[in-house]
């Protein structure tokens, strides 16, 4: 089943959660020990990041620095086969524009369909620190550029135009929302404008950046309802784990921090103590989403896989 589908179908909030490839020379293991981890709460379906190279320093034998390309989290559409075959969970490899030309993503749609993995999320990615110097035109700029090269494979449309089969499976996906405005966008109105399109030509699901205030993601989906978009949209919940979180998350992701949750963060006088916050805050978050009929919840987990086991052993 398709993730639209699983949530159509469940009689209650689904939980869901994102996972990161382990660093290049590392064992899958890493990924089972949190899928383990979290499995007894009935995750509907697992995303799997997508990761471009990147610049590194580099000491050479002559004392100097060298700048090096380097690709960190390799094993996307692998790890995702792995899931799927391994725990029978849909797995969601993400696919983004930066640091990958557009015929790389063509091969990586043809090898996820061999697979059968058939779920994405589609993503422009993190322009920061990339290596990848593409071009202009051998790359996607924006997540509506790549939706359009997905939809044309769904019709049998390869980049060069030539036709071949169509897939009995087409590829379904869902696509990034931010109820507090993309770091980018000129204003909010920008940012609906471009969810309704995404969801206009086919996503058929929104999955939100992380938050801290409920309000701010119930004002942004009843503005997309207003807006006539109509399909599920997915809270993001990211637990804090550390203390300077509290002006790390802010500047990076441009997540505010509710009064309440940084007073509390003030207070702490290490991680753990921020931990458990973070694990309190989460499971408040979650009540109160869930009440308010959320259709899931999706947890990022990097460096937060025991505070979401927490939060989902209260509210699951």
């Amino acid at each position: 089943m398709s993730v639209i589908d699983l949530i159509s179908a469940s009689r209650r909030t689904v939980f869901s959660f994102e996972i990161l490839p382990p660093l290049k020379g590392n064992h899958i293991q890493k990924v089972y020990d949190v899928i383990d981890r979290l499995r007894e709460f009935d995750p509907k379906y697992i995303n799997i990041t997508s990761h471009h190279s990147e610049y590194v320093e580099k000491p050479q034998p002559d004392g100097s620095i060298r700048k090096v390309a380097v690709r960190r989290r390799p094993g996307s559409v692998a790890i995702a086969a792995a899931i799927r075959n391994r725990y029978g969970i849909t797995a969601v490899p993400h696919i983004i524009c930066t640091g990958f030309t557009c015929e790389e993503t063509e091969y990586a749609l043809i090898d996820l369909h061999y697979l059968g993995v058939c779920d994405l999320l589609l993503l422009r990615g993190d322009i920061k620190n990339m290596a990848a110097e593409i071009p202009p035109g051998q790359a996607h700029a924006h997540a509506t550029d790549l939706q359009r090269q997905v939809n044309r494979f769904n019709q049998g449309i390869a980049l060069d135009d030539t036709r071949f089969e169509q897939p009995e499976t087409p590829f379904s996906y869902g696509m990034a929302c931010y109820p507090e405005k993309h770091e980018e966008a000129p204003n909010m109105e920008s940012d609906i404008y471009y969810a309704k399109e995404k969801v206009k030509n086919g996503a058929g699901y929104l999955v939100t950046q992380m938050f801290f205030d409920n309000a701010r993601y119930y004002a942004f989906v009843e503005r997309l309802r207003a807006e006539g978009v109509t399909v599920p949209v997915i809270p993001g919940i990211k637990p804090v784990v550390l203390a300077n979180q509290l002006t790390v998350l802010p500047k990076v992701f441009r997540s505010d921090i509710p009064e309440a949750l940084a007073a509390e963060l003030r207070k702490c006088r290490n991680d753990e103590q921020a931990k458990a916050v973070g694990v309190e805050w989460g499971i408040l978050q979650c009540r109160d989403l869930m009440a308010h009929g959320v259709p899931g919840l999706h947890f990022y987990t990097f460096m937060a896989s025991d505070s979401v086991r927490q939060i989902a052993a209260e509210i699951y």
